[in-house]
């Protein structure tokens, strides 16, 4: 398995650069007005032969569904901002960007689906979105989706999700991965608790950094039968509206790496449990959760339970965690636990506000152990999630319990 620091490498870096552009004579005809072109997609040709299209209300492809058509594998398709209502599409190139240029990309569905599946449908590899919001998927089998990933790899960056029957979903495929940067997931669910904000099936590895879930409609914040889990530096609140089932569910087991995340269960939660792992079966060969350096916030009347393990589980470790409310990590069986620590309230900054720094004056402040490593990932956290939808280096900070590392004063 790659060590963390490899399977970080993508957190450090931004989107390909742009090679150095010649135009062509198709880019040179469109630039200067001159005529129009067989494809009209055209704008540039970079060094490599690869292609931008362009897509606008006022450019010659004027919609993202003719650019899904008209794309070629390697080729950076950017789109204007702007609502795009019913321009639902398939993209089966390989090596593609698609990003929104000028501001927000809003793909509404509009009643329409593609492949009766969802607004897209991801089928190429080593694909990149970047900035582009998806609402309002539905079909007839509830399952509509804002993209349903059915390709290999898939990248997500400062992406929202919202108002869909599923967020993502994806297929069941062992050569797949997706990665999610920066990226929102709310009011996702068909309120049928078969539908979520994040729902993946058994890909290869899940990744998900620097985002921010809340309010699933029933649902769960974060569903995931992946083979390998790399879940760090997230927020999952449900906060005091929401109606979520689990904030979190592995239900196959894998193995989980579930670190330096804020997750909260709220009042009106729909299932007690917060963490599930195991629930239905353990599919893999390996099935381990590292649950290190969360806070864990138990928001629900008369109390829930925070992790919740099914019988027959590999490494069962959690270190470091902070908890707000009543009962701890080690109901949930055999296991190796270290320094959790049930919080009280006063410790943080705001907690009624989602501020969960601890104080300057806090006792807690430094006293976090080192976790070591697991399967050559080193768990202690290297980042911390700023909200919204960020997150920053640790650099010179106490070591602390918990989520944040940054104290407040």
């Amino acid at each position: 398995m790659r060590t963390l620091r490899n399977a970080f490498a993508f957190s450090a870096t931004v989107s390909k650069p742009t090679l150095p552009v010649r135009l062509s004579l198709t880019g040179l005809l469109i630039v200067f007005g001159l005529g129009c072109v067989t494809q009209g997609a055209i704008a540039a040709t970079n060094a490599t032969g690869a292609h931008v299209v362009r897509v606008g209300p006022k450019r010659n492809v004027t919609s993202v569904a003719e650019a899904a058509r008209v794309a070629r594998s390697g080729d950076t398709v950017l789109i204007d901002a702007g609502d795009y209502s019913g321009d639902v599409a398939a993209w089966t190139q390989n090596d593609l960007t698609i990003r929104a240029i000028g501001g927000r990309v809003r793909m509404i569905a509009g009643g329409k689906a593609a492949e009766g599946k969802g607004i897209w449908v991801v089928k190429g590899t080593d694909i990149v979105v970047e900035r582009i919001e998806f609402s309002g998927a539905r079909v007839p089998d509830r399952n509509g989706a804002g993209i349903r990933h059915e390709g290999g790899k898939l990248t997500l960056r400062n992406c929202r999700f919202y108002e869909n029957e599923n967020g993502v979903l994806t297929w069941n495929n062992n050569a797949s991965e997706l990665i999610i940067e920066n990226s929102e997931f709310h009011h996702n669910g068909a309120g049928d608790g078969r539908s979520h904000n994040l729902y993946v099936g058994e890909i290869k590895r899940l990744t998900v950094v620097g985002s921010y879930f809340h309010h699933a409609r029933v649902g769960h914040l974060l569903k995931s039968r992946a083979e390998q889990n790399y879940v760090m530096y997230n927020r999952f609140t449900d906060e005091m509206t929401g109606r979520a089932s689990y904030e979190l569910e592995f239900p196959s087991g894998g193995v989980a790496y579930v670190v330096g995340n804020i997750i909260e269960q709220g009042p009106q939660t729909e299932n007690l449990n917060i963490i599930s792992f195991g629930a239905e079966g353990f599919h893999w060969t390996q099935n381990e959760i590292y649950l290190v350096n969360n806070t864990l916030v138990d928001d629900a009347p008369g109390g829930g339970e925070f992790l919740r393990v099914a019988s027959g589980a590999g490494q069962v470790v959690a270190i470091n965690n902070l908890l707000l409310g009543r009962g701890s990590l080690e109901s949930a069986g055999g296991g190796l636990y270290g320094d959790n620590v049930v919080a009280d309230r006063r410790e943080f900054a705001a907690p009624a506000s989602f501020d969960y720094r601890l104080k300057k004056s806090s006792l807690l402040v430094g006293k976090a152990q080192d976790p070591g490593t697991a399967n050559g990932v080193k768990l202690r956290p290297l980042r911390e999630y700023i909200h919204p939808m960020q997150t920053r280096p640790l650099r010179g900070a106490p070591y602390s319990p918990g989520a944040l590392q940054g104290v407040a004063p």
